[in-house]
């Protein structure tokens, strides 16, 4: 292996190298969803860019703990810190309990993921199994003196926190700026808010009687803020400081800012060493967004059944389609990207097929190592899957060479090369084979031909055997008979 492991921290704004605090251990923590409704095309990205670096850190022998938790309570409309609950406000739209509509889009989470390909995390937790810890967590921050209490509801200070803290150190905000909104911001705010000042946020929302989720606290009977869940969960099973926490752009102010300002007033640190954040994904250039009606679900792009949908589309072409940007990067949706993200993800799968057929000779005219070297390289550059993938694209062109004798390699060096390739293309960027309707109808075909074939040896006519072989050959259709029967491939 080349080099280690750099990533691009949000925190320090800079690639970083990959030092563990309590190495060979790992943790990492992801901000999972608010199952309020199926999962979209940005849910995946998201779970797909800690999934390549679960993967990877495996490869590499950490082990690793990896914290993936399910928002299902305290999640406000608009991200504030007045008004519905998310969960709550579809409960009562479909008239049934909240925990139902918790579990039918946890489940409908689960079911995209699997589709993908995504390794489960190592922990699940929700927000409502672990009330207690967050009650606990704010009662600290309470009394450092970082939060106050107001008619049953508690707030972060924000400006009191600032006196001694950077209250925008993630975000690049500046308090000085944040202050002076809030000023302007101050006339309106008064006789309707609680808060001291609007830039302070919720750490416990004392609930209204027609409030459906709500538990028992020493200020009241409420339920958390949004911010405080991810504090208090990523501690309970990663401890006070870990190694990674990752998320959405979108979280990146105010959620996770939030979260190092709480975790900083209750414990005295930042609780995440790296800060990782993967880009959004626009529609033909685009935000998502509800009021332009062009928000994806995961589940439509492999239906088909949305109108800006062309076709269906398999879940591994939307990995291929994924990974092909860096999650850094905008990402922006086509029926055109993902067109040439099926075709692309196909070439990969035929040079699978392709690699099988190779014959060894003495000698090498590829230099495998530098090839091997290369692919660790690019993905010890802050996960540039990108770049891996057009990588194993320079093998899928040796590949047609080598079955056509346009170019030699020998024994080991194909050893090494079906190794490395499969171990990227399986294990680190998580491809599974697929079978599309056309591959599943070739098949078929070819195993009728394979039996008329091997009934005409079997009666020593041996004219038909050859010239199924021979036609099939000028189709671009190969045999291969071994000793485990006959198979074939396409040139």
């Amino acid at each position: 292996m080349p080099s280690s492991l750099h990533l691009h921290n949000t925190l320090t704004h800079k690639s970083e190298k990959f030092e563990p605090l309590n190495p060979p251990f790992v943790g990492m923590y992801l901000c999972g969803p608010t199952v309020y409704g199926d999962p979209h095309l940005g849910h995946g990205r998201g779970a797909l860019t800690m999934d390549i670096l679960f993967r990877y850190l495996n490869h590499l022998d950490y082990q690793v703990r990896y914290v993936r938790n399910v928002t299902d309570v305290g999640h406000l409309l608009n991200d504030a810190d007045e008004g519905e609950d998310k969960i709550g406000k579809k409960a009562k739209l479909e008239n049934i309990e909240p925990m139902e509509v918790v579990q039918r889009y946890t489940n409908s989470y689960h079911d995209a993921l699997k589709s993908l390909n995504i390794i489960p995390p190592s922990i699940e937790p929700r927000a409502s199994g672990h009330i207690i810890e967050q009650i606990e967590m704010i009662q600290e921050i309470m009394n450092n003196g970082f939060a106050y209490e107001k008619n049953g509801s508690v707030y972060f200070d924000v400006i009191k926190y600032a006196e001694t803290h950077d209250y925008g150190e993630l975000s690049g905000r500046k308090i000085e700026d944040l202050i002076a909104g809030a000023g302007e911001n101050r006339r309106s705010l008064e006789g309707q808010s609680e808060k001291k000042n609007s830039n302070d946020f919720a750490l416990w929302k004392k609930a209204s009687p027609e409030h459906i989720m709500k538990w028992n606290s020493p200020w009241s009977k409420g339920f958390p803020g949004w911010h405080i869940e991810c504090s208090a969960m990523s501690e309970k099973y990663l401890g006070k400081e870990f190694d990674i926490h990752a998320g959405g752009m979108d979280l990146l102010f105010p959620h996770h800012e939030s979260e190092i300002a709480q975790s900083k007033a209750c414990n005295h640190t930042n609780p995440a060493k790296y800060w990782l954040h993967n880009n959004m994904i626009t529609v033909n250039g685009q935000k998502m967004a509800k009021s332009l009606d062009n928000g994806i679900l995961i589940k439509e792009l492999f239906s088909g059944n949305h109108r800006l949908l062309d076709q269906a589309y398999s879940p591994m072409t939307l990995r291929f389609f994924l990974l092909q940007a860096h999650y850094r990067s905008t990402l922006d949706f086509s029926n055109e990207a993902l067109k040439a993200a099926e075709k692309g993800f196909q070439r990969l799968m035929s040079g699978v097929k392709n690699l099988e057929g190779i014959s060894p000779s003495p000698n090498s005219e590829i230099n495998i190592n530098d090839w091997c070297e290369k692919l660790y390289a690019q993905l010890n550059d802050d996960l540039s899957t990108p770049q891996v993938i057009a990588t194993l694209f320079e093998a899928v062109k040796w590949f047609n060479e080598l079955n056509s004798n346009r170019l030699k390699i020998s024994k080991e060096d194909l050893e090494t090369l079906e190794k490395t390739f499969k171990l990227f293309v399986f294990e680190i960027l998580g491809f599974v084979s697929e079978k599309n309707n056309h591959d599943q109808i070739l098949d078929g075909i070819m195993s009728l031909v394979f039996d008329i074939r091997n009934s005409a040896k079997q009666n020593k006519d041996w004219d038909t055997a050859d010239k199924i072989r021979n036609q099939l050959k000028d189709l671009g259709i190969e045999i291969m008979d071994g000793k485990d029967g006959s198979s074939f491939k396409i040139d």
